[in-house]
């Protein structure tokens, strides 16, 4: 199976996982589409994607927090969120407002851990 393949699985298994996520997107850190659910505006989601990322972990270097984990944006109708997959890939989780965002950190994290696995960091 090819690794595209492979993550658009895992990401089907968070959304089974996780009945609250309304779609998954996963890209390289440069904005590269490389699996999703989506519908709609796909390039600039990943675009998007990548500019969060990159922010996101220079603000946790600045602030001296550590390796970043996720961003989370918090909207009036529901949840984005970012979560690094390695040094190569992000994961974008969308959710509906009122999601348990418990739920959705522990199982971002551990598809975000499982597509970092698929990828070799070289």
């Amino acid at each position: 199976m090819d690794v595209r393949r492979e993550i658009y699985e895992e990401m089907r298994l968070l959304r089974d996982r996780t009945p609250e996520i309304t779609g998954v997107l996963a890209c390289t850190i440069d904005g590269m589409l490389v699996a999703t659910d989506l519908s709609g505006s796909i390039d600039q989601t990943a675009a998007l994607t990548s500019a969060v990322l990159s922010m996101s972990r220079r603000m946790a270097d600045l602030t001296k927090a550590g390796d970043l984990v996720e961003t989370l944006i918090s909207g009036t109708r529901g949840y984005t969120a970012c979560y690094a997959a390695g040094p190569k890939l992000v994961l974008t989780v969308l959710a509906v407002e009122g999601a348990n965002l418990g739920l959705l950190r522990i199982e971002g994290r551990k598809t975000a851990a499982k597509i970092a696995a698929m990828v070799p960091s070289q």
